[in-house]
């Protein structure tokens, strides 16, 4: 298939059936993603058939194993210049993951971003504890409430107006402390 014929049906696509579509122009199985991602062949076939939302790290190594970036697999049709997204736009389509978080991914509309600015919710009592490691750096930024970081050995309170950046390879999670925390966290 001609890469852009594929481009382009992949950006009409939701996230698992683009997954799917890349994967099999490469001729690859869903072991060897799964293989690649680190993930089970089990969750590769529910994030394709579209019954669970991958999480932002499981993108990230998807991303990876599929040779393309976490934007790409989440862009949307025509290329734009800029992507204004009111609040209101991003808390109403927030996505549920399986490890408890609300997301929201912004500029999905933009065509090959440098990073992948994510917003965030978490609320105590349904955020499942985990540590994830990816490739890249991340900045995380609370909006609001208070929440546990932990990035390798080191455990840090973040609470409203608070950030931290670093280096995605460390094992790091977030639990809220707050009945609910909200913040973006940028991939890049």
């Amino acid at each position: 298939m001609d890469e852009s014929l594929l481009e382009e049906k992949l950006n009409k696509l939701n996230i698992g059936d683009r997954i799917k579509a890349l994967r099999i122009a490469q001729n690859r199985t869903m072991q060897e993603i799964a293989e690649a991602s680190d993930l089970s062949k089990s969750m590769i076939s529910k994030i394709e058939n579209n019954r669970a939302i991958p999480s932002v790290a499981a993108l990230v190594k998807i991303a990876k194993a599929l040779g393309t970036s976490i934007s790409s697999l989440l862009e949307q049709d025509g290329w734009v210049n800029a992507v204004l997204t009111k609040i209101k736009q991003a808390k109403d389509n927030l996505t549920s993951t399986e490890k408890g978080y609300l997301i929201y991914p912004y500029a999905s509309e933009y065509h090959e971003k440098k990073m992948q600015p994510f917003l965030f919710v978490g609320r105590k009592g349904e955020v499942v504890p985990h540590e994830v490691s990816h490739e890249g750096e991340e900045f995380i930024y609370v909006i609001k409430g208070k929440m546990k970081m932990q990035v390798g050995e080191t455990e840090y309170l973040l609470q409203t107006g608070d950030s931290l950046y670093f280096n995605a390879v460390q094992k790091h999670g977030i639990m809220p402390v707050s009945d609910e925390v909200m913040y973006l966290d940028i991939f890049v």
